[in-house]
């Protein structure tokens, strides 16, 4: 598993994590996953996942990156400070690796919710803050109300047919050492089910690779980028990881950039 450094942080994460939205596997994915490599787990407190996310990374705790997301609903700044006590009494654990926003709310003013993270990390309860589905705009509010550590990550919707990231918010993440985390890589599966023919099919059947690797393999091929896909069982676990420790070469990404 190819790894990539998370931030401007001295932490290496796996280029393919594993996400939780929907989950209903068990511990079992998770685990295999872990075993191959894909050792940072994503969850948050609104997908009700972090209780068998903390069962499965029993085991494994000192060798996984738990990442969890405090909801937007939860803003406020004692808000969030319960909400990570709440998370990290069913991840099982006292300390989230990495702790981000799941979304932006005007409801709340930054500043509350950026002083409430500073506290924990103060603390020792979260290691790094992230933030999700934040524009460029966002992210530097954010950032100014958090002046002694750095925002490491942002979570995104990316994916072949759904790239409006890459105008913005991936060039400044880029510039800025901030690792983007690609949520919903595949589609929520659409890709895999493309026509006969298609540029992700004939690139799956030159390299050998089953579409979901191509396509995986496209996300993580960006510098900055990881994907974190979420899979149900064994098999679609170990097929996802098999996106990693290879590339596509660039004539293949300039078919697959005109996917669409």
């Amino acid at each position: 598993m190819n790894l990539k450094r998370l931030g401007n942080t001295e932490v290496f994460v796996p280029e393919i994590g594993l996400g939780t939205w929907g989950y209903k596997g068990g511990v079992e994915p998770l685990r295999a996953g872990i075993e191959l490599g894909a050792s940072l787990i994503d969850t948050a407190e609104g997908y009700y996942t972090e209780d068998i996310v903390g069962e499965a990374v029993m085991p494994f705790r000192d060798e996984v990156i738990i990442a969890t997301k405090v909801s937007g609903r939860n803003l406020a700044h004692d808000s969030v400070l319960r909400s990570c006590e709440a998370s990290l009494e069913k991840l099982r654990t006292d300390c989230i690796d990495l702790y981000q926003i799941h979304w932006p709310n005007p409801l709340y003013p930054i500043d509350e919710t950026m002083s409430a993270l500073e506290k924990l990390v103060d603390r020792g309860c979260v290691s790094y803050v992230g933030v999700s589905n934040f524009s460029v705009r966002q992210m530097r509010e954010a950032q100014h109300y958090f002046p002694n550590y750095p925002i490491v990550s942002n979570q995104v919707l990316y994916n072949l047919r759904s790239r409006d990231i890459e105008k913005e918010l991936l060039p400044y993440c880029l510039d800025n050492g901030i690792t983007v985390m690609a949520y919903t890589p595949l589609d929520a599966g659409r890709l895999c089910r493309s026509r006969h023919g298609s540029a992700l099919s004939q690139i799956a059947a030159e390299t050998g690779k089953t579409k979901a690797q191509v396509a995986l393999n496209w996300c993580v091929c960006q510098e900055n980028v990881i994907a974190i896909p979420k899979a149900d069982s064994v098999a679609k676990t170990v097929d996802n990881c098999g996106a990693s420790g290879w590339r596509l070469s660039p004539e293949q990404i300039r078919r697959l950039d005109k996917y669409l």
